[in-house]
C-alpha cells in the first residue's frame, strides 16, 4: 500500500485533461476477446487494472502492444486459448468477471474464482452474474475455490428482468447475448455513461443493440464481430472531481469534456454547495463566489440532501466528493447511499481533520459543516478509490501537512493523478511504493 502527502491550503490552478473512464475502459477490454480481428484502442489509461487484464491477454497467447506515450492499443487475439485447469482470472478486480461471457462464447468453458472482488464498498454478490449466464445456457460447477462455468452447445437467446439496475450485470447480459443465437431483452438494464460507451464499442464491432441510455435494452446476436478503431470519452468520474477540487481549495480548475450532456444533475449538485459549473467549448469550470455554503431549501424543515442511486440518479461512486464538499461548507446536509450497504463507515477518519459528521445508518450521513476551525490529520482509507480522494480533498483545503494512508485505490482509476495535481500547485508525493 502507498500513502499520499499533501501540503493543503494552496488553491488549484490550471487546465487538466481526464483519462478514459475505468469502468468504460475494463469491460470493454473484456468485449475485446469477441473478435479475432485487429483492434486499436486510443486514450487507454496507464492504471493497474488494465495492466492485469493485458497481462491475462499475454498469457492467453493475445498480441498486445500499447504505445505509452499515445496511450494507443492494438490488440489481436486470433490465437488466443484458453484451459481452465491452467488460467486463472484476477481475483482482485471486480471486472474479471466480465471475462466470462467471451471466453464462454469462443472456448465454451471460463473459471471464476469464488472470491473476486473489487472496492470494499459492502455485500457484493455473484449470483446475478450467474442467473444471467444460467439463462443464456451456461452450466455452473462449484469447485475447491472456484466457479467453472460451461456451454454444452451455443449459447441460446434469452429475455430478463433484473432485481436492480446492476453496471457490471448488465454489460455481461450484452455480452453473453451478442454471442448467442436470436434477441435477447433486458429490463431494468443500467443505462450509467459508461454502459453506453461500453454499448457503443460493441456497436463498433457490428452487435445490433436497441436502446442505448435506457432501462430496456435489445441485443441481435449470432453476428460475427469485427475488430476496428475506438476513441475513449473522458471521464465523468475524473472530471467531477478535478471541478470539485478546484471548488474545494478555493481556486480555479478548468477540465476537459466532451460530454457535457452528462452533467446537468451533476451541475445542480454541485450548485447544493455552493459551486456553479459552466460548460464551454469542449471544457469545464468550477466557480465559488466566497466560502462554500450549503444551499437552504424552500422546505426549511428538511435537510439539504444528495440521494445517489444508479444512473440517472447522482452515481454513488460521486457521493464521496460531494461528502468532502459539504464537510467544508457552510450548513448541514445529508447524503443518502441507496446502493451499498457498506460504503460509509470511512467517514469517522473526517472528524481526524476536525469535521462533524454523523452516521444515521449505514446508508445515510449527516454534515454539519461551518463549525469549529479544521486541522491537518493522518487518516486512513478503506479499499475505495473515490474515498481516498475526498479525504485527500478535505487535506488539500487544510494548510498543513496532511497523509492519507494506503491510498493506493487511487491508482486503479486516475493514473498520473500526483502528476496532475502538482501541475495544478499542490505539493503533493506518493510514499512506500508497492
Amino acid at each position: 500500500m502507498s500513502n499520499l502527502i499533501v501540503h493543503g491550503g494552496t488553491p488549484l490552478r490550471g487546465r487538466i485533461t481526464p483519462s478514459a473512464n475505468k469502468n468504460a475502459v475494463l469491460p470493454i477490454l473484456c468485449a475485446t476477446l469477441l473478435t479475432s480481428e485487429p483492434l486499436r484502442l486510443h486514450g487507454v489509461p496507464d492504471i493497474t487494472d488494465v495492466r492485469k487484464i493485458l497481462e491475462i491477454f499475454r498469457t492467453l497467447g493475445s498480441q498486445v502492444s500499447l504505445d505509452p506515450e499515445t496511450r494507443t492499443l492494438d490488440l489481436c487475439h486470433r490465437d488466443t486459448v484458453f484451459d481452465p485447469a491452467h488460467h486463472h482470472l484476477p481475483e482482485e478486480m471486480r471486472s474479471s468477471i466480465m471475462l466470462v461471457p467471451p471466453l464462454l462464447a469462443r472456448f465454451g468453458v471460463a473459471r471464476l474464482e469464488d472470491n473476486v472482488k473489487g472496492c470494499t464498498l459492502g455485500v457484493r454478490e455473484i449470483d446475478p452474474h450467474v442467473d444471467v449466464f444460467q439463462r443464456f445456457g451456461g452450466t455452473i460447477e462449484r469447485q475447491d475455490g472456484s466457479l467453472l462455468v460451461k456451454r454444452a452447445g451455443s449459447l441460446q437467446a434469452t429475455d430478463h428482468w433484473l432485481d436492480y439496475a446492476s453496471v457490471t450485470t448488465t454489460e455481461n447480459f450484452v455480452l453473453c447475448a451478442v454471442a448467442a443465437d436470436g434477441m435477447s431483452t433486458l429490463n431494468n438494464a443500467a443505462s450509467e455513461p459508461h454502459v453506453q460507451e461500453f454499448c457503443r464499442f460493441m456497436a463498433m464491432m457490428g452487435a445490433q443493440i436497441e436502446g442505448l441510455g435506457t432501462s430496456r435494452l435489445s441485443v441481435r446476436g449470432g453476428k460475427v464481430l469485427r475488430g476496428g478503431e475506438f476513441h475513449f470519452e473522458e471521464d465523468f468520474h475524473e472530471i467531477t472531481t478535478f471541478l470539485a477540487l478546484g471548488a474545494i481549495t478555493g481556486g480555479d480548475v478548468v477540465v476537459r469534456n466532451s460530454v457535457p450532456g452528462n452533467f446537468p444533475l451533476i451541475d445542480r449538485t454541485f450548485a447544493k454547495f455552493g459551486v456553479k459549473i459552466t460548460h464551454e467549448d469542449g471544457w469545464s469550470h468550477a466557480s465559488v463566489s466566497g466560502p462554500l455554503k450549503v444551499q437552504v431549501p424552500f422546505t426549511s424543515n428538511v435537510l439539504t440532501k444528495v440521494e445517489a442511486a444508479p444512473w440517472p440518479y447522482v452515481p454513488v461512486d460521486l457521493l464521496p466528493i460531494f461528502i468532502a464538499l459539504g464537510v467544508r461548507a457552510h450548513g448541514n446536509a445529508m447524503f443518502w447511499n441507496k446502493v451499498y450497504d457498506g460504503a460509509l463507515g470511512w467517514t469517522t477518519e473526517l472528524s481526524k481533520f476536525g469535521a462533524h459528521v454523523f452516521l444515521s445508518d449505514p446508508h445515510r450521513l449527516i454534515t454539519f459543516g461551518g463549525g469549529a476551525p479544521m486541522g491537518p490529520a493522518v487518516v486512513e482509507s478503506p479499499y475505495i478509490i473515490r474515498v481516498a480522494i475526498a479525504l485527500f480533498m478535505v487535506a488539500a483545503s487544510i494548510e498543513g501537512r496532511s497523509e492519507i494512508r494506503n491510498a493506493t485505490p487511487i491508482r486503479r482509476a486516475h493514473p498520473h493523478f500526483v502528476e496532475n495535481l502538482r501541475s495544478l500547485g499542490v505539493q503533493v508525493e506518493w510514499t512506500a511504493e508497492e
